[in-house]
């Protein structure tokens, strides 16, 4: 099987968990036999380009015509059997799905945000969640309230695309959706069920899992919408020292904030940005991954790391969070999902301290059973074959 993987890849000063994930599954997929044929642009490489391809950029969410022939050229040099697109913004653009179709190519698209209805793909403004765009042709609010890179210029021409590629979307032959609540998303924005199928990531299995640590860790972009706040409110509602370590690796617009929690108080320890061998580390050294966000995250990986390594989860009920966590799975949860509240998070810490050591066999078996390469892949292929025939 020959499998087109498309994917805008975000900046590195962005740091993206969907970079990764792509990655990941690419080398999934090449080692379960397929042969990939990577369709990439980087965000990085804007810097870089002529003045004339520059000001041609806010057109290229809507067409992308550089982008559109060199795809059309691999279609038609290598015939592969699928496309699969990630991110399409700003270098690929949906159309990206025509021209695939145009060569009678199916296209799978893996759902990892909410931008087919808002433009900067969060359903989150000013500090909490809005879905003000939802069941509008055009998402005047976007604009009113410069929802992409805090531009109204760069909002209306991201709203304008969003309307003008509803039938773009509406083409696409089957989408994955990381979670239940992405599939209830899709449902609502008109795609029919028979074309949406639930499936996650997977991260590559780390082995045995190690000893649980002591205290919790927060792992993820320092950013509003991941309840870095929240967090701290909560935590701060205890006593210094009276829940062990509380753990916070990561970079972003909230560092200040962190970098004070930690110079306050002797039980909050900011660890900053780490590469993989640091979030190994980090995982290792504590009992409870915290996932507290404030918006409808749609697959925070650092779930599926936690699961990984035998740590339970202390996670908000938005999102996909109660998904990954297991909150309906009649084999019992692999942590705890409370309200976005502070008070309702920070009464679960201390049940989460207790409770960690009985939930981590827990956490490593719906990894094992859920989240696994050999699980997701297979997965993976079997959407991929229902498509072929199409052809």
């Amino acid at each position: 099987m020959r499998v087109v993987v498309a994917h805008n890849r975000y900046r590195q000063a962005q740091p993206s968990g969907e970079n990764r994930i792509v990655d990941v599954e690419i080398a999934q997929l090449s080692a379960a036999g397929v042969e990939v044929l990577p369709f990439l642009r980087n965000s990085d490489d804007i810097t870089a380009m002529s003045a004339g391809a520059k000001a041609l950029l806010p057109i290229s969410p809507l067409y992308a015509p550089g982008a559109q022939r060199d795809l059309e050229r691999l279609i038609i040099e290598q015939r592969p059997d699928v496309l699969h697109l990630h991110n399409p913004y700003p270098l690929l653009s949906p159309w990206v799905v025509r021209t695939a179709h145009k060569h009678g190519v199916p296209v799978v698209q893996t759902v990892h945000n909410y931008r087919q209805v808002c433009s900067s793909g969060l359903y989150f403004r000013d500090g909490g969640i809005c879905q003000d765009c939802r069941g509008k042709v055009l998402g005047v609010p976007a604009i009113r309230h410069a929802c992409y890179r805090d531009s109204r210029l760069q909002s209306a021409l991201m709203a304008t695309t969003l309307a003008v590629h509803r039938g773009t979307w509406r083409s696409v032959d089957r989408y994955i959706a990381l979670t239940s609540a992405v599939a209830d998303h899709l449902r609502d924005y008109g795609i029919p069920g028979d074309r949406i199928v639930v499936k996650p990531n997977a991260i590559p299995d780390p082995g045995a899992p190690e000893p649980l640590g002591d205290g919790f860790l927060f792992l993820g972009r320092l950013s509003p919408e991941k309840g870095l706040g929240l967090l701290l409110d909560a935590w701060q509602r205890h006593p210094d020292g009276a829940l062990g370590r509380l753990r916070i690796g990561g970079d972003g617009e909230l560092r200040p904030l962190v970098e004070e929690a930690a110079a306050q108080r002797g039980d909050v320890e900011f660890l900053g940005p780490l590469d993989p061998a640091g979030v190994r580390a980090a995982i290792d050294a504590s009992a409870v991954i915290i996932a507290a966000s404030t918006w409808h995250d749609v697959l925070p990986t650092v779930i599926i790391e936690a699961l990984a390594s035998g740590r339970p989860v202390l996670g908000t009920a938005l999102g996909g969070i109660p998904y990954l966590i297991g909150a309906d799975d009649p084999a019992g949860a692999a942590g705890w999902v409370v309200p976005p509240d502070p008070a309702a998070m920070a009464a679960a810490l201390p049940v989460a301290r207790a409770g960690a050591a009985a939930l981590a066999g827990a956490a490593r078996a719906r990894y094992e059973r859920i989240f696994h390469p050999d699980v997701v892949t297979s997965q993976l292929l079997d959407i991929y074959t229902s498509l072929t025939p199409l052809r």
